[in-house]
């Protein structure tokens, strides 16, 4: 490479004024330039970090909600019967008036109608249900519904009429959103409905659904496995034999051949039992 320096000399040479312009100082050697690497391990000049900002505030946890509170129920004869008014009534008028104003368990204070039950006071077939719906809250009597006028029809399709048969369920008031009653709802119920069926003095009781099969007779297994099988309780100083079947509404939901047979069959076998006697 040429020196710039006589590279300056020749052009002002050239110019004629060699010797009027002082030459320009050496600007000494190069600093020499070190081997960066390939552009691309060259670092890259970096995004400004932005500066802190104060922390935001937490949102604050939402409330703890209480715990809900056991059902206290009132106190006095009317709100919980005592047991021994309800072993000492001696008819269904009588039991009926000394617990319809219960409110020993959370469904009495939610309830429309107090769902006793009925039929003839002397029937020799009983068919227990779970509970009121919506329909029987209303008019404060049992199976009145959808599943109801199916019950009619199987009752009819037997030879009986409603009038000639008994109707309860295992608790008296509805349960919340037709759920199925817990046990202590049921516990509460269970001996307005047992004193019932001591007046009445049924041949056969038909259990509808697993919740009477369950909550009466103690029998846990699934209603599919049982229907169709007779069971026994002991309701006082009787030992009545049980038939469990479907519950009305369940046969509205599986309305096929199969399942309308086997209520068909159930309710065929408990007519025989009563011809028997």
């Amino acid at each position: 490479m040429s020196d710039p320096r006589q590279a300056w000399r020749d052009t002002l040479k050239d110019l004629g004024v060699m010797g009027l312009v002082p030459e320009p100082a050496d600007p000494g050697p190069r600093p020499a330039v070190l081997d960066q690497g390939p552009p691309a391990a060259r670092a890259r000049p970096t995004a400004p970090r932005p500066l802190p900002t104060a922390p935001t505030q937490a949102s604050p946890a939402p409330p703890l909600q209480p715990a809900p509170r056991e059902y206290a129920p009132p106190t006095g004869p009317e709100a919980c019967p005592e047991p021994e008014a309800v072993a000492t009534a001696a008819t269904l008028v009588e039991l009926e008036s000394r617990i319809q104003g219960c409110l020993a368990c959370p469904l009495g204070p939610g309830r429309l109608r107090f769902v006793f039950g009925e039929g003839d006071p002397a029937a020799r077939l009983m068919f227990i249900g779970e509970g009121p719906g919506r329909d029987e809250d209303l008019q404060g009597r049992p199976f009145v519904g959808k599943a109801g006028e199916l019950l009619d029809r199987m009752i009819g399709a037997i030879g009986l009429a409603r009038e000639q048969v008994y109707i309860a369920n295992i608790v008296k008031c509805r349960p919340p959103d037709n759920r199925v009653p817990t046990g202590p709802e049921a516990a509460a119920c269970l001996g307005y409905l047992r004193r019932q069926i001591e007046l009445i003095r049924p041949g056969v009781i038909v259990t509808l659904g697993a919740t009477p099969l369950r909550e009466l007779v103690g029998e846990s297994a699934g209603i599919t496995k049982i229907r169709g099988q007779w069971r026994r309780v002991r309701v006082g100083d009787r030992d009545i034999p049980v038939m469990p079947t479907f519950h009305p509404a369940y046969v509205l939901r599986q309305y096929t051949p199969e399942v309308r047979k086997s209520v068909w069959e159930d309710l065929k076998a408990a007519k025989a039992w009563l011809e028997r006697d």
